[in-house]
């Protein structure tokens, strides 16, 4: 799940007060030391996020993409500078056309927008509001100056759609270094936890982190609806080939990676710039399931077919993003026992006691597909041109290409069948006859014989039917 912080940087929020006990205030640099932390913490919880910087001063403006690099973030952050005047309402709307432009409309996104609060009444002036159709959470940090009893809420008029979750957050104050980054440590905490569950296969048990989370799905029926949460353990029910398992519709897919122990939480102290440490990090060094279980899906070309919840099932396979890179790739298919449709009932997949006779999986049909022969285009005039002198040059030498002669007549003919161009069988019997009274002395007897008898087959009514072939004369000479 992408994040995009929103980020006010107008003079408002850089300017210092002094308070009544002659400290300086300067929400701007507490605000930029608070995402400090932030990606501190979700580099541990969330390394995969990215993460995205806007301002809006009075145009919305990209101060950072999205990135994993959350050191080239910090970069941006150090060298921003106060703007003009800040406008939530379009700030937001900003957001809405950035994401779009990158990520697809069903992706959820957490939007964070951190202001000055007493900007909204201003703004309520001009603007009255905004609507948003993303997915996902939108969270609002509105800051003001003053203590406890100074406190008023101010909320935004924001008008979201069932998918957007709009929350408001406040910091206690009066608002500090400390305060702010304690929000933004409440909303790692609430909202970028790792997901870990346990992978079993028989007797063997690893913890794996599950990333993005997979988040519960609702199924609408005509007259119900259930709502499938996932369990934090994946428990593999047996193995099938990938072209057995084919493009299986899945709700969402998810990275499968060993579970590393986190490091101690950080501690706030009032320091400006703190980094999280942590030991010796202890993956690869440790011998993991998950490993073996990739390299063997990798090597058999199969995947794992999983239990998720009641009635929920996924695959597990090997995913390359490049010829260097492989991962582990948890699919989860759509609720329901019947969810790949050609496998049939997934709770009923057993193990055979006994191998087949032979490969009788997937049920193969003895008709040739129409999309896997060769395809007849007529889009222009000297495509059927082509295709009919080719028939008249193979008449022309009968009887060396009688095979070629009537595959090509009968390519033709049910091609003209299927598009509705009758006329066209009309017209190769006469210039079959044509070609007949044109013949050399020279010609072979054989000849005459078989375009005679491929013309009246072509004038039959069942020769109308795609089905029916045309087979050669039989002849004892």
């Amino acid at each position: 799940m992408p994040t995009i912080i929103l980020l006010d940087t107008s003079a408002l929020m850089d300017v210092r007060v002094i308070r009544r006990k002659l400290d300086t205030y300067s929400p701007l640099q507490f605000t930029i030391s608070a995402i400090h932390t932030f990606l501190d913490e979700i580099s541990v919880t969330s390394k995969l996020e990215v993460v995205a910087i806007v301002s809006c001063s009075p145009e919305p403006e990209v101060l950072c993409p999205f990135t994993r690099e959350y050191d080239s973030i910090k970069k941006k952050l150090r060298q921003i500078e106060p703007g003009n005047e800040f406008n939530l309402y379009d700030g937001l709307d900003g957001i809405e056309s950035l994401f779009l432009g990158e990520w697809p409309s069903n992706e959820a996104v957490t939007i964070i927008a951190v202001y000055d609060a007493t900007s909204i009444e201003r703004l309520s002036r001009h603007k009255t509001g905004v609507e948003l159709s993303l997915t996902g959470k939108l969270l609002l940090l509105g800051l003001q100056d003053g203590y406890e009893s100074d406190y008023r809420e101010v909320t935004p008029n924001i008008t979201a759609n069932n998918n957007l979750d709009v929350i408001l957050l406040q910091p206690n104050l009066p608002i500090t270094e400390t305060s702010l980054q304690h929000v933004f440590s409440s909303i790692v905490e609430s909202y970028y936890q790792q997901f870990v569950a346990q992978l079993i296969c028989g007797d063997l048990v690893s913890k794996v982190t599950v990333w993005p989370v997979p988040e519960p799905h609702t199924s609408i029926t005509d007259f119900d609806y259930k709502v499938y949460k996932p369990e934090q353990q994946v428990e593999i029910m047996g193995f099938l080939e990938l072209s057995t398992l084919g493009c299986a519709a899945a709700v969402s897919r998810h990275l499968i990676s060993p579970w590393v122990p986190p490091p101690p939480p950080l501690m706030f102290r009032g320091l400006k710039e703190q980094r999280l440490t942590q030991d010796e990090d202890p993956e690869g060094n440790v011998p993991s399931f998950v490993v073996l279980l990739h390299g063997a899906l990798k090597v058999e070309n199969m995947c794992a077919i999983c239990f998720i919840a009641d009635e929920w099932f996924g695959a597990l396979y090997a995913c390359a993003d490049s010829k260097k890179k492989s991962n582990l790739v948890l699919a989860l298919f759509y609720p329901g026992k019947n969810s790949v449709p050609w496998l049939g009932d997934l709770n009923a997949l057993t193990i055979p006691s006994t191998p087949p006779a032979s490969d009788c999986f997937p049920v193969k049909s003895g008709d040739k597909k129409s999309y896997s022969q060769n395809n007849v285009a007529w889009i222009r005039q000297p495509g059927l041109q082509s295709d009919i002198q080719k028939i008249l040059r193979h008449a022309r030498k009968l009887p060396e290409k009688t095979q070629q002669f009537y595959k090509e007549l009968n390519r033709v003919r049910k091609a003209a069948i299927c598009l509705g161009f009758t006329s066209l069988i009309e017209g190769l019997a006469n210039l079959l006859e044509r070609e007949c009274t044109l013949l050399p002395g020279t010609a072979h007897p054989a000849c005459a014989f078989q375009l005679t008898h491929a013309a009246g087959i072509l004038r039959e009514p069942y020769s109308r039917d795609p089905k029916y072939t045309i087979m050669p004369m039989k002849m004892s000479f």
